[in-house]
């Protein structure tokens, strides 16, 4: 499988400020690479070098299989971009931002006027394809940004926080529309700082901080990464939560979690204690509701790598990136 992203060694300096200093990614064709990162470490950096819209200071790096310093007119034609905010023009109805986006690719009038109205249908938009823009709901521009960013079938698309401000069922629906493009073969860099985004949605996750990447993997890998699993049992009578909880320690050898809403969990190392625990709650008698094991959230392993909570990158310029692709 070729990779349609491949970059190594980018570095990137403003002033007194490294912003990128040596990144390596790789996206295979067709997958997606999410890319996390506490605020300031270099996420949109990236995007912007990757994008053609800002020229690293070193380092290679090829998009679709262009190279993205000496072939940015050939990137930009294989690429789609999304920002953190969207960039559509409100005075103009959500066809005519399509129709135009159209044209400036280069597209025949008339082509342009038909892939409007697929990409309209596609993000449900019809209905209000020939109502003003600044009519739509927060959730409707972002649809319609994303729609506009696939105007041109790009082999490639950069997504920098797409969901920002949807709601959840709105955000459903963006991941649903990923999705189907992976299906159809496009490949798409995704910068997140909605955790569960990047579980659902990742084929790989690289985090980024102080300009490096300092984890890369699969979710699976990077939550292995952190170390131990949690087993959790809830018992159907309350009144167990104490036998429970004298198993579990008496099993693992170490003092279990406070019983919260119902529920005792314990950190363990071995996935072969599970079946111990079920043997010794059946011998006891006692019904269990709920027992899992699981491995540590991406939240965990966000902290644990990077030593921060999730946050927005707020050192990120809300800048219109789309329109400068355009120009």
């Amino acid at each position: 499988m070729n990779d349609a992203i491949y970059a190594e060694g980018l570095t990137k300096r403003f002033g007194d400020t490294q912003a990128l200093a040596g990144v390596d990614l790789a996206v295979p064709e067709g997958t997606v690479l999410g890319v996390l990162g506490p605020n300031g470490a270099g996420k949109t950096t990236a995007v912007r070098v990757l994008a053609t819209l800002l020229r690293a200071d070193s380092g290679h790096a090829t998009v679709a299989g262009y190279d993205v310093a000496r072939q940015p007119s050939e990137v930009r034609r294989a690429i789609g971009l999304t920002g953190q905010y969207a960039s559509v023009d409100e005075a103009l109805t959500g066809r005519e931002n399509l129709v135009l986006v159209g044209r400036l690719l280069d597209l025949p009038r008339r082509d342009a006027a038909a892939r409007a109205v697929e990409l309209l249908d596609q993000f449900g938009l019809t209905d209000a394809a020939d109502r003003r823009a600044g009519t739509y709901s927060g959730g409707m521009r972002r649809r319609l940004d994303l729609a506009a960013s696939l105007v041109g079938r790009p082999q490639v698309i950069f997504l920098d926080e797409p969901t920002t401000g949807l709601d959840p069922s709105k955000r459903d629906d963006m991941w649903n529309v990923v999705r189907g493009l992976t299906q159809a073969g496009t490949s798409v860099l995704l910068t997140t700082q909605y955790l569960e985004e990047a579980d659902a949605l990742a084929d790989r996750i690289s985090v980024i901080d102080h300009g490096r990447v300092i984890a890369e993997g699969t979710p699976h890998e990077l939550k292995a990464l952190v170390g131990g699993r949690t087993l959790q049992v809830r018992p159907v009578d309350p009144r167990d939560l104490g036998d429970v909880a004298a198993l579990l320690t008496g099993i693992a050898g170490r003092p279990t979690d406070e019983p919260a809403k119902g529920t005792v969990a314990v950190p363990v190392e071995d996935d072969r204690v599970l079946t111990t625990v079920v043997r010794d709650l059946d011998a006891r008698g006692i019904a269990v509701a709920e027992l899992s094991l699981a491995l540590p959230d991406l939240d965990e392993v966000f902290f644990a790598l990077t030593g921060t909570p999730t946050s927005r990158d707020t050192a990120a310029s809300p800048t219109d990136t789309k329109k400068e692709l355009v120009r």
